[in-house]
């Protein structure tokens, strides 16, 4: 399926997106052996992870090898994620997303070596399509850490609409391996 022309409304391209990805077979256990050792060899050890939604790359695996951590969204004052330890993910939040409950236990993003973010799709300049709520946005302009977009090869694209504000990673996962992305 031909990607939309770069300059398409980003709903144009999460339709896209959604399309392609639903045609992916699941090998998220070549993504997570790839992450593996990426992040070893860079000297991670506590790690921001996501719950997978249906058709991302799961990346739960790397739970026994590094200390994961996941986040919860909060719309309190304003729309916000909190970083919580990867196994208190017990609820599911309004997005369909597993989550820690509101009381769970909290850690700060300056503890993280690197954040693994799920996209609907990711450019090679690492400009992320995510799903509309802006919240890796507002969470890490300023993290010093690793940034790695976790994606499908398939939804990985020359480049998607971005605006100032949105989150550019350092480096993309696929089941093909991890590379540096274009800056």
């Amino acid at each position: 399926m031909t990607p939309p022309p770069h300059d398409a409304p980003k709903p144009t391209w999460r339709a896209w997106a959604r399309e392609v990805r639903a045609t992916q077979p699941d090998r998220s256990a070549e993504v997570c052996a790839h992450l593996a050792a990426f992040l070893h060899v860079r000297g991670a050890r506590r790690v921001l992870a996501y719950h997978a939604l249906p058709g991302e790359p799961d990346v739960g695996a790397l739970a026994p090898e590094f200390e994961l951590l996941t986040t919860r969204a909060r719309f309190r004052p304003a729309p916000h994620l909190t970083l919580h330890p990867w196994d208190t993910a017990t609820e599911l939040s309004r997005f369909g997303i597993r989550q820690p409950p509101a009381g769970a236990p909290r850690s700060a993003l300056e503890t993280v070596d690197a954040v693994l973010l799920p996209g609907l799709a990711f450019d090679h300049r690492g400009v992320r399509l995510g799903y509309g709520g802006g919240f890796y946005d507002r969470l890490l302009p300023d993290f010093g850490g690793l940034t790695v977009g976790v994606v499908w090869e398939a939804l990985v694209v020359d480049e998607l609409p971005s605006e100032a504000h949105d989150l550019r990673v350092s480096f993309l996962a696929t089941e093909g391996g991890v590379r540096p992305t274009l800056r």
